[in-house]
């Protein structure tokens, strides 16, 4: 039986070349997603990385499961970054000023902008790829009746959706600014049983750390 740590740490136990391996096809994956996004084949992505489809498998079970745990990462470099030291459940106030940071992440992260851009074509893709990190502080919230606990399966795949359409039109189809996605962002806010006078107060909390919101 696999131990704790490998379960947490799919490379754990690997040899060193091999954990380079590994982060080599990962790295890949990250730079195909941006370029073609999920629906890449695994022809052209062994052609873009160069190496064999036995590598894929050697590490991964199909590509499906290289291109989430590709996104996952590039996820988790940013959500360490977007949190700035601040647990991911310390409040509704924080997760929300992080999600708001994912409209505005085509000045500050262009490329990993250009990532999210190409996977928004398959929704259902980047949520199940982020569920995990997401959905604890997600069930922290509910716990302390930040949220509703009511339904919470079925309201956090619906406002993973609508986050998800937003994010589409801000960085794919340019048809909300920034501002305007936190304005859509407060009203989806309800499907989590946020009222609209503290979903407003919100997303009008002002983002230190950037020097535009626009």
């Amino acid at each position: 039986m696999a131990n704790k740590q490998s379960l947490m740490d799919p490379a754990a136990g690997l040899t060193p070349a091999a954990k380079r391996n590994r982060l080599a096809l990962i790295k890949a994956a990250q730079e195909v997603l941006a370029e073609i996004g999920p629906d890449a084949t695994v022809e052209q992505f062994v052609a873009y990385a160069q190496v064999s489809p036995t590598t894929i498998y050697n590490h991964f079970y199909n590509k499906e499961a290289l291109f989430k745990e590709a996104l996952a990462e590039a996820w988790r470099e940013w959500i360490d970054w977007a949190h700035g030291g601040i647990p991911a459940d310390e409040s509704l106030e924080v997760a929300v000023d992080v999600c708001r940071r994912l409209f505005r992440i085509g000045k500050t992260h262009p490329e990993f902008a250009r990532l999210i851009s190409k996977a928004l074509v398959n929704p259902g893709f980047i949520i199940e790829a982020v569920k995990e990190d997401a959905m604890p502080a997600a069930k922290q919230f509910a716990r302390l009746g930040q949220i509703n606990k009511a339904e919470f399966d079925k309201r956090i795949r619906l406002f993973s959706y609508c986050v998800a359409g937003i994010l589409s039109a801000v960085h794919t189809t340019n048809e909300l600014s920034p501002l305007d996605a936190d304005a859509s962002l407060g009203i989806a806010l309800a499907i989590l049983g946020v009222s609209p006078a503290k979903a407003k107060s919100i997303v009008a909390r002002p983002l230190e750390k950037w020097t535009s919101t626009d």
